[in-house]
C-alpha cells in the first residue's frame, strides 16, 4: 500500500520522501522520481532530515501482523506507538502541518453492531490492535497541542499487486492466491463463515490522497473498506472463479478465525473525502494475480 499511495504521489508531480525499515518493504517496486531512504521511524535526527519543506507527512510505518504481535508485543509496541510519538516530535519541529495516519479496523475487535461505526467503542483483541489504537491517540492528543491537523483512517482489509507473502503469518488474499494457483490447499482456520471487509489497493491509495488536502477532517477517525461484507468461505470460491483452479480447501477448526464479522461503514469517508470505492472483490482479485504475473485474464 505505501508503494502504491508513493509512486501515485510521484506520478502526479509531488516531490516524495519515503522511510522504510525494509522489514518488509521492497524499494525497488518505487517510482524512480522518489527519493527513498532506509531507516527507523524512530530515529529522529534522521526524521529532521527528512522532513524540511514537508507539507504532509503520510504515516504508514509499522508492524502489522496480528499473530506477530502475539509473540512480540513489546517491538509492536515500540515501533507503532513509539515510532508515532517520534514522528509527531520530529513535525513539531520542523513544522510539518498534517499527518495521515493508517490505523486499522483491527482496532473494532468483536462488536455487536455491523457494519461498524467510528463511533463504535473500540475492543482491541491483539497487541496489533492495541498499538494502533493507541496511535491514534498519541497523533490527535500530541496534534492538538502542538497545533499540528491529524486525521486517522481506519484501513480494513487491504489488498492488491504485490503485497508481501512473508513466510509466516501472510494476508490471507496473497496467501490463498498462492496456494490455489501451486496446487496446495487453502487452509481456512476456523469454519469459514467470519467475515471481512476486503478493499483493493488502488481504492485505499484514493482515499489517503484525498485525506491530504481535505476540509473539515482535522482530528477525524474515518473508516476506509468496501463497504461489502464477504465470508471467508467466499473469498475462496471467488478466486476458484477468477483463477479458473479447482481448490481443495481445509478448515482448521481448532485455531480461532478472529472476530466473527467485521465490515466498515463508510458514509464518514463518503462525507468527507468524496471516497467511491470502484474495485469489486472480483476484479480486485484479477488484477492481483494478473499484476503479479500468476495468471492471465481471458
Amino acid at each position: 500500500m505505501g508503494a502504491a499511495l508513493a509512486n501515485q504521489l510521484a506520478a502526479e508531480g509531488h516531490l516524495v520522501h519515503v522511510l522504510d525499515d525494509l522489514s518488509n518493504g521492497r524499494p525497488d517496486i518505487l517510482d524512480g522520481r522518489i527519493q527513498f531512504t532506509a531507516g527507523d521511524v524512530d530515529d529522529i535526527p534522521l526524521l529532521w532530515s527528512l522532513l524540511a519543506d514537508v507539507d504532509c507527512v503520510y504515516h504508514l510505518a509499522a508492524r502489522v501482523s496480528v499473530a506477530q504481535s502475539l509473540l512480540h508485543p513489546r517491538d509492536y509496541s515500540r515501533v507503532n506507538v513509539g515510532g508515532t510519538v517520534s514522528l509527531m516530535e520530529a513535525m513539531r519541529d520542523t513544522g510539518v502541518r498534517r499527518v495521515v495516519f493508517t490505523s486499522s479496523g483491527a482496532v473494532y475487535g468483536r462488536q455487536p453492531q455491523q457494519p461498524v461505526r467510528e463511533d463504535c467503542q473500540p475492543q482491541p483483541d491483539s497487541p496489533y490492535a492495541v498499538s494502533k489504537w493507541a496511535a491514534e491517540q498519541y497523533i490527535h492528543t500530541i496534534g492538538g497541542l502542538w497545533d499540528i491537523e491529524t486525521v486517522a483512517l481506519r484501513i480494513f482489509n487491504a489488498y492488491g499487486p504485490g503485497q508481501s507473502l512473508p513466510v509466516s503469518h501472510a494476508p490471507v488474499v496473497p496467501r490463498f492466491l498462492q496456494q490455489i494457483l501451486t496446487g496446495g490447499s487453502v487452509v481456512i482456520f476456523g469454519d469459514g463463515q467470519q467475515t471481512r471487509d476486503f478493499v483493493y489497493v488502488t481504492d485505499v491509495v484514493e482515499a489517503l490522497l484525498a485525506a491530504a488536502t481535505a476540509v473539515n477532517v482535522n482530528r477525524q477517525v474515518i473508516n476506509i473498506g468496501s463497504g461489502q461484507e464477504t465470508s471467508i468461505d467466499d473469498l475462496v470460491g471467488q478466486m476458484k472463479r477468477v483463477t479458473g483452479y479447482s481448490v481443495n480447501v481445509l478448515y482448521n477448526r481448532e485455531k480461532g478465525g478472529g472476530v466473527p464479522r467485521l465490515v466498515a461503514d463508510i458514509s464518514t469517508a463518503r462525507e468527507l473525502l468524496d471516497y467511491q470505492p470502484s474495485v469489486s472483490l472480483a476484479e480486485g482479485l484479477a488484477r492481483t494475480g494478473a499484476e503479479d504475473g500468476r495468471f492471465t485474464i481471458s
